[in-house]
């Protein structure tokens, strides 16, 4: 495990625009292994779209971001990168058994084999049901069992709990602090209000520009 007070991820000077209205800007945090980040703020306040600057799906308007020391590149960092949005991500005309060895090919084996992440998050016995079958629910637990079958330091999770009912709500909080106590990292939003004792929670308050 990581020191927990090594600087893994970091962010300076961040500001981002969408539809000539800033989001926000000189936004700066550090993460260290061993530790997890909130960001909350009504919706519109550019929550989704830090993400999608931490993911590198866009460029920021302003500042830089930093992975172990460096500046982003589509190399380590994306290899230790996993992220899970609105969409489920899953390809929805093959099977649950077919998505988790698709995601096994494009990245390293990670905690859990295929069998044991399907019972960790309650799909044991659903390997051949094509995944167009699933729940909203289902396929989001779905999702998550890619993240544990694959070897990401850093999860990067927009409203995980969505469809979820509260087992599976309680479930994905687990999950969540197993892999940070373990010195794995998450960014997250959530309107849920979280339940995470144990582990070293951050929060940023995102308050849209005018």
């Amino acid at each position: 495990m990581e020191n927990s007070q090594t600087v893994m991820l970091e962010a300076r000077g961040l500001a981002c625009s969408r539809d000539d209205r800033l989001l926000f800007s000189g936004l700066s945090f550090e993460l260290a292994a061993g530790q997890a980040l909130l960001l909350e703020g009504a919706n519109g306040c550019g929550k989704t779209s830090l993400l999608r600057i931490l993911c590198g799906f866009r460029e920021p308007d302003a500042g830089d971001i930093f992975w172990t020391g460096e500046r982003l590149e589509e190399g380590a960092y994306h290899r230790d990168m996993a992220y899970v949005g609105h969409a489920d991500g899953t390809k929805k005309e093959l099977t649950v058994l077919e998505n988790l060895r698709f995601a096994l090919a494009m990245k390293a084996d990670g905690a859990y084999r295929i069998d044991d992440a399907l019972a960790k998050v309650q799909l044991a016995g659903f390997d051949d049901n094509p995944v167009h079958t699933l729940s909203a629910g289902q396929k989001r637990r779905l999702s998550l069992a890619r993240l544990l079958i694959t070897a990401n330091r850093l999860w990067i999770l927009d409203e995980p709990f969505t469809s979820l009912d509260r087992q599976g709500i309680r479930l994905i909080e687990s999950l969540i602090a197993e892999h940070v106590a373990g010195g794995g990292l998450a960014v997250l939003t959530s309107h849920h209000d979280l339940r995470l004792p144990d582990i070293e929670l951050k929060t940023i308050h995102l308050q849209a520009c005018h």
